[in-house]
């Protein structure tokens, strides 16, 4: 793998990534039993909420998907396996196929949510092609940003608690900007303001990209 280019091997380590999860799927399964047992007991608990209500909680929802399910990426691999790893592949190739790897794995687990959501707390939605799309973008969003809190969090002794208080404040800003651009698919009436917010976005998900390529070159060496 040494002697491949980057690019090789970066899919070299994504295909390595879902091979595992396909053979293991622990991680797949305990998620899964998380999303449809939280979405049922909602609806036991609040039955079919109003539209402000309905996509606060999906994004809630989606955002405890991705600390069970991206945030483990890191957690998983072992110190004596990240000092194989580091004799192998270049840090930055290593790096972008775990970002590869979780928006993959957010991105099935957010349509997972997503068919759960409508059918046990029904459709308030009026534009679903719209929200489909803002699930897809919120879940790389998401994904990105918990990805690098889990690099940072796994070279300081896998400290799940650093992760935690790291994220909060990152995390805040992420999910209330999601929040108020998918709103906009369960009205009919235009808002003006919404080309802003998707750049917003879209800029801060190349902002968290860029701060992973070049930040964990330097965690990794440690």
């Amino acid at each position: 793998m040494k002697k491949s280019n980057p690019i090789h091997q970066t899919f070299t380590l994504v295909k390595k990534d879902l091979t595992l999860e396909l053979r293991q799927q622990y991680a797949f399964y305990g998620v899964l039993l998380y999303i449809v047992s939280t979405v049922f007991v909602i609806n036991l608990m609040m039955g079919r909420p109003d539209d402000k209500v309905w996509n606060a909680l999906f994004w809630v929802i989606q955002l405890f998907v991705a600390v069970n399910a991206v945030a483990k990426s890191f957690m998983q691999e072992s110190r004596g396996r990240l000092l194989y790893f580091y004799s192998l592949v270049n840090p930055r190739c290593f790096i972008a196929a775990k970002l590869i790897y979780n928006v993959i794995l957010m991105t099935l687990m957010s349509i997972i949510a997503l068919v759960c959501s409508v059918a046990f707390l029904g459709n308030p939605i009026i534009n679903p092609v719209y929200f489909v799309g803002m699930v897809l973008l919120g879940g790389t969003s998401i994904s990105l940003l918990f990805t690098m809190l889990a690099a940072i969090a796994a070279q300081a002794n896998h400290n799940a608690a650093l992760m935690a208080v790291m994220g909060f404040p990152l995390i805040m800003p992420v999910l209330m900007l999601l929040a108020n651009i998918s709103l906009s698919a369960f009205v009919t009436v235009y808002q003006p303001e919404l080309p802003k917010m998707f750049l917003l976005l879209g800029g801060m998900d190349i902002l968290v990209i860029a701060l992973t390529m070049i930040l964990f070159p330097f965690l990794w060496k440690d």
